[in-house]
């Protein structure tokens, strides 16, 4: 019979060759490297909890066959401490012997310990079966937003996402974009890309800051949601540098935005190669400072020869980006599922604090390397 148990440091190998199949590429064995960083992140690293294990499924024949990466997040609201548990990886081998495997997996850790459970990476068939567990789908924090800074050149690399011989016509792009934003006027609103002149107003300042500078404004600049991560300074620090880690994405960038006075008011992390589409990872921004802080990053980003910008809403920026030419599309769903019906109705109203550093796609699964 087929049981679902905790995650022991004896099952990373199975867990990794599972990993390697589903998600990597199944004609290659899996690297050291992958499995290594699967044990230090599901049972190493700084806030994991016993109490809040990732699972596996034992098939019958007692290999395993099933698995969901789960990570501790702890958060506060109104002066309560919680313990939020982040859904990751969910994956199911031979699903014919077994159909109700995944289901299974997603019951038991639904049923832990934890005070509330969430992920942002739930395919259509993950978030039925959230919901059917009654768990709701966040809509104002499922969509991922894309803006165009260099329009040939963002042509060019969605292009060599299937093709990579495209790259060849680099040189031509990067002509033609100079032509095409030269034309705009400066600050000129357009779908199409953002003018070459670019300056944004309010005497704001933009300042890369290393990662123990972006640690620091992650408490400031999140205290205005309800219910907000509640980072020890150990794994704060770790999850700001794993971030840092994504070479299939490009160099980490951190910065900081401040008013003419020198106060905070925002802040950013993208991952940047020049001719690439961006991947931003965070955005921090004081209330009512959205949006100069997301013309802060446009801007930002275009200096260092993007081809556009990708990234995940938040409520808090969602209003700011609906004027500034920026693209929504829905990939995968941000999921919730309490039995404090509370903390999900702080979530409706969009008040808590998710995605990005407080989610998955901070890790290095997301963006990795690891041949």
């Amino acid at each position: 019979m087929s049981e679902i148990r905790p995650l022991l440091a004896a099952d990373i190998p199975a867990v990794t060759g599972l990993f390697q199949r589903i998600f990597r590429d199944r004609g290659v064995p899996p690297p050291p490297t992958l499995a290594t960083y699967l044990r230090r992140h599901y049972l190493e690293s700084p806030g994991c909890d016993p109490e809040i294990a990732p699972l596996v499924h034992v098939s019958g024949e007692g290999d395993i066959s099933g698995f969901v990466g789960v990570n501790v997040l702890p958060m506060s609201h109104g002066g309560r401490k919680l313990r939020a548990a982040i859904c990751g990886s969910l994956m199911v081998e031979r699903r014919a012997s077994d159909p109700m495997a995944g289901a299974r997996l997603l019951k038991t850790f639904l049923a832990g310990p934890q005070d509330l459970s969430f992920s942002e990476t739930a395919s259509e068939i993950s978030a039925q079966m959230w919901t059917r567990l009654r768990g709701i789908t966040l809509p104002q924090y499922s969509l991922d937003w894309v803006r165009i800074i260099r329009p040939s050149a963002f042509m060019l690399d969605l292009a060599a996402s299937r093709i990579g011989a495209v790259r060849l016509l680099n040189p031509v792009s990067r002509g033609l974009d100079r032509y095409l934003r030269g034309r705009m006027q400066d600050n000129d609103l357009r779908w199409s890309g953002v003018p070459a002149n670019w300056n944004v107003k309010g005497g704001l300042k933009v300042a890369e800051v290393d990662q123990p500078g972006f640690a620091a404004l992650v408490a400031p600049l999140t205290e205005q949601f309800a219910l907000r991560p509640d980072w020890s300074g150990e794994q704060l620090a770790h999850i700001v540098a794993e971030a840092s880690e994504k070479p299939d994405y490009g160099e980490a960038v951190y910065a900081s935005v401040t008013a003419a006075s020198g106060a905070p008011i925002g802040a950013f992390l993208y991952h940047a190669r020049p001719g690439r589409i961006a991947r931003v990872l965070q955005v921090l921004a004081r209330p009512g400072q959205a949006g100069p802080v997301i013309d802060c990053l446009i801007g930002h980003a275009a200096t260092r020869g993007v081809a556009g910008l990708r990234g995940r809403t938040q409520p808090a920026l969602l209003e700011a980006m609906l004027g500034r030419r920026i693209a929504f599309s829905h990939i995968a769903s941000t999921v919730v599922h309490s039995p404090d019906e509370e903390l999900v109705q702080v979530f409706r109203n969009g008040q808590g604090f998710l995605n990005g550093l407080a989610g998955e796609h901070w890790n290095r699964l997301n963006g990795g390397s690891f041949d």
